[in-house]
This record gives C-alpha cells, structure tokens and sequence, in this order.
C-alpha cells in the first residue's frame, strides 16, 4: 500500500562487480520506498568491488557490507537473506538496475494480499552496458497457481524482477546451491520460482521496472553451462510432476534454441553446435528450420550494427520504459 512502512531487505550478490556495483546501488537507493535493509554480500571479490559498496554504506545507513568466502550465487543469496530480519525480500544482481517505484509497486501487491500470494514479480527489459534498452522481456500476466504454465516455459527470465514474503523463501529453504556443487550454476532462480510455485501463488505488477544487463560477449560465455543447469532442475520437476511431462519437454527445447543463439551471440561456436545438435536430435524435422533462422538474424544483426542500420536503442529512464 501507499505510503506503507514495512521494511524491505534488499540482497545484492556481488562477485567483481566493481564496473556496475556503483549503479546498482543507487537504483536500489533512489527507490521510493525508503525503508529498506540493503544487503550487500561479496562473495569473495579480488577487485575494488567492496571498496566503493564501503563508500556508498558511509553516505547511506541502509546499506551494510556483508563478506564471505566464494561459495557462488546461491549461498550469497542466502548469506544476505540470513543477515536481515526484513519481512519482505528483494534480490537484484550487482549488475542490473530497478525502476524508482519497483519496490513500492511490488510491496502494495503483496501487503493487498493474504500469506497465499509468495512472490510477486515484474518485467523487465535488456540493457547494454551503457544503461541503454535493447529489447524487452516477456511480457507475461500469470497470476494465481502459475506451476504447470512456468514448467512450460520461463518468463520469470530474471531474479532482480522477484520479491518474495520471506515465510515464502524459508518454506523452500531459500537458493539451493547443488547446481554449484555439481559445476552447474545457472538455473537458480527458475529452481527458487518452481519451488515457491509449488507452494503459493504469484502476482505481477505489469510494468518494466527492472533493467537486466544483457551483454553477449560476457554472457553468453556461459550459454552451455547454463543449459546444463536448467536441464538439472527440469529433471528435478519431471520427477515431482510425471503429468507436466510435455510441458517440460517443450521448455527444454525452447531453451535449447535461446542458449544456442546466446552461444552463437559470444562467439562460442563449439557450444552453439552442441546445443543445436541437440535441439535437432529431439525435434529432427523442426529444429534445423529454426535453428538456420536463428543463425541468420545473428549474422544480420552483425552487419546492421556494423554498418550502423536500424533504430539506436532507447535510454533506460524515459517513462516510455517505465
């Protein structure tokens, strides 16, 4: 609700982050809910990462350094949830920004509601390194009992979109770090959503409040272990849903498609023909089409920016985005 005092403990994972950290936090700090408990865990940074989240902590009494040993992601999620007492919880990665009214617009949903609704979320839109949007996310309007249509496909597509009543995230005992152990990070915020949505419902505030950075040299690095990650947790779900089969299939294939154009995106030639030799070995007669067009666009989207064609990309503060 407007105007509502409750606190929110914002969880900043961070990991050499020195180049976005600064502009992370003062997304999160210029949120119009105030109340917030910003958590920053550094999960064993070898950069000046720490240093300027130390600088930022000196000009504003929410913000408070938390550090550990690396143990990936997940167990940092779970270090800054463990360090607040915050009723609500909001997580954003240390390199994507929030809209000013992300918080207050998910806290409202989920203060309108009874302890049924765990997660609210929000969506979002790719930005470049330079702040700039680049394309938008799904724009997706499930509500309520959203297991089976989120076994069909992701369009979550981000943890910095989620906010969770913490009694949501401690029923599911929080980030799972397995998918670390077994050299498969990845698919730990998809996991966190199934696992909430075997329990409770969802909501959405329809609006892109969230800048998630999307840069494809960097990114897609990891397209191939990605993969693997989310075929991990998929398999978790088959296991304890054997009727959603079919959907799961179809969501496995699709991401095969998006990790192989976002492997042939970074340049990773040798993981973007694994993941098409397995995409066409699923779907023999449909997958080579897509595949050679998914291709092609990469190819032509090279030359556009080349050749500096079609539209430049729109700055991230304009109310056209949020």
């Amino acid at each position: 609700m407007a105007g509502s005092d409750a606190i929110v403990g914002v969880v900043v994972p961070m990991y050499n982050a020195r180049r976005t950290i600064a502009a992370t936090l003062a997304s999160i700090c210029r949120q119009t809910h105030h109340p917030l408990d910003i958590v920053v865990v550094d999960d064993g940074s070898t950069d000046d990462s720490a240093a300027i989240v130390a600088a930022w902590a000196a000009r504003d009494n929410r913000v408070r350094l938390v550090r550990q040993d690396n143990a990936g992601v997940a167990a940092a999620r779970n270090t800054g949830a463990a360090a607040t007492a915050a009723p609500y919880l909001a997580f954003v990665d240390s390199d994507d920004l929030w809209a000013p009214d992300k918080v207050a617009s998910q806290l409202a949903l989920l203060e309108a509601t009874g302890p049924e609704v765990g997660l609210v979320y929000c969506w979002f839109a790719s930005i470049r390194e330079d702040d700039r949007v680049t394309s938008f996310g799904p724009q997706a309007l499930e509500e309520g009992d959203v297991l089976e249509s989120l076994l069909a496909a992701n369009w979550i597509g981000t943890g910095s979109s989620l906010m969770l009543r913490r009694a949501a995230f401690e029923a599911v005992g929080g980030y799972d770090s397995a998918l670390r152990t077994a050299g498969a990070q990845g698919a730990e915020d998809i996991q966190l959503c199934f696992r909430v949505a075997e329990r409770a419902e969802f909501r959405v505030v329809p609006r892109y409040l969230v800048g998630y950075r999307f840069m494809p040299n960097g990114m897609s690095r990891g397209a191939l272990r990605m993969f693997r990650s989310l075929e991990i947790v998929l398999d978790e779900m088959r296991g304890r849903h054997p009727d959603c089969r079919g959907r799961i299939a179809g969501h496995l294939q699709d991401a095969s498609y998006w990790f192989a154009w976002r492997a042939l995106a970074g340049g990773q030639v040798r993981d973007f023909f694994i993941l098409a030799g397995e995409a066409i070995a699923r779907r023999p007669l449909a997958a080579p089409m897509r595949l050679a067009s998914m291709a092609l666009e990469t190819i032509a989207g090279r030359v556009r920016r080349r050749l500096g064609i079609g539209l430049p990309s729109l700055p991230l503060y304009t109310e056209a985005i949020w």
